[in-house]
Parts: C-alpha cells; structure tokens; sequence
C-alpha cells in the first residue's frame, strides 16, 4: 500500500482530491503526514480536518528550495511516519539531492501544463499568454531537473475564446483531481514502469 506525505504551500486542493479518493475507495493508500513550508498554508487544515497528521518546517534561511538543516528535519519526520512515497502537490520549492535520493523512484508531482511544454513556474499562465488553444495538468516522477521526470499521467483541456486565464485554470485544476488520485492508484496497482523497471512500493 502507498502510504503517502503530501507535500504543499497553499490551499491544498489536490490534497483534498487524494483524500476525497481515498474515503471514497478509489485510491488504495493511506495518508501518513501533511507537510507545508508555511505555517498558514490551508493544506494543513485540510489534513488536520481529516484527523492526518500536519506538520510545518521552516525552510529558512533558504528562499526556494528545501535544503540544510529543514531537509534533514523532514526526513526525520518521514520516517517518524513510516513513508513509503511522497506526492507533491502545489509545493513551491526546489527539492534536492538528501529528499530525491531518500525517495527516488517515490516521489511524483503535478504540473499545471502539458509537458514538456511550460515547465517552471505559472505552467498554465505561461499556456494561457502564449495563446495555445489545448493545455492541461500532467502527473510526473521528480528529479534533478525542473518538470523534467518520466511522464505518468495527463489530463487535457480545450482553451475557448472567452476563456479568461481564472475560468481556464478552473478547468484546468478540475482535471488535476482526476489525474493526480488516478495516477496514485496506477502506482498503487504497480501499472507503472520507470526507466524501464516496474515501481515496486514496500
């Protein structure tokens, strides 16, 4: 069973998307922790809401990444926790090299954009300003690079004429709640390969 921390920065509606699956039998994991870089992000009442453990760390003095001393604490705590995978979900910071080698092949994220288009930052402002008229969110492993890991999953939507970049990115976050608990449970079913070798979750 995936036995799954979420990482976040804001409002947490992915996360609620995880936990709504999983209540609703659809996802086979359990939630083992919730974590956020910010002692407000809404994330973290969501998961206190649902009796899941919410944790905060202070990433200072490091502005965008996770990295020194917060790094060390949060392996720590996921371990506390018996984590076995770890879904990043509106996490704003740049994961290095103690978090992706602790996980690797374990982490898995979601993007506002249809890979390898628009990565970065603001993925679906970025589609929206370059005029494309198909985005959508895509489901996939991390790494070293910046939205560059093995694709698992992606969800399109059509961008119409009328479309302001709030009512295109409604539509685009409705396809994120499809995509992300789907993919965990490709995992979960071990559906997924990764290079190649079938992802194997202990």
């Amino acid at each position: 069973m995936l036995k799954l921390a979420i990482f976040g920065s804001g409002s947490g509606t992915n996360c609620q998307a995880i936990i709504d699956a999983i209540e609703a039998g659809t996802l086979d994991a359990e939630i083992k922790c919730v974590l956020a870089d910010k002692e407000d992000a809404y994330i973290l009442e969501r998961a206190r809401k649902h009796n899941i453990p919410a944790i905060y760390f202070d990433c200072t003095p490091f502005k965008s990444k996770l990295d020194g001393e917060a790094e060390q604490r949060v392996l720590r705590a996921l371990e506390e926790h018996d984590v076995n995978f770890i879904a990043l979900a509106g996490f704003m910071r740049i994961v290095k090299d103690g978090l992706l080698k602790a996980y690797e092949g374990r982490m898995i994220n979601i993007h506002p954009s249809l890979l390898p288009s628009f990565p970065g930052l603001d993925g679906g402002k970025q589609a929206f300003e370059y005029g494309v008229k198909y985005t959508g969110c895509t489901v996939h492993f991390v790494d070293a690079g910046v939205d560059t890991g093995a694709i698992i999953n992606q969800k399109c939507i059509t961008i119409e004429n009328d479309d302001t970049l709030d009512s295109m990115m409604a539509k685009l976050h409705a396809q994120e709640h499809i995509a992300y608990p789907e993919a965990l449970q490709w995992i979960a079913e071990g559906r997924i390969l990764r290079d190649g070798r079938r992802i194997t979750i202990n």
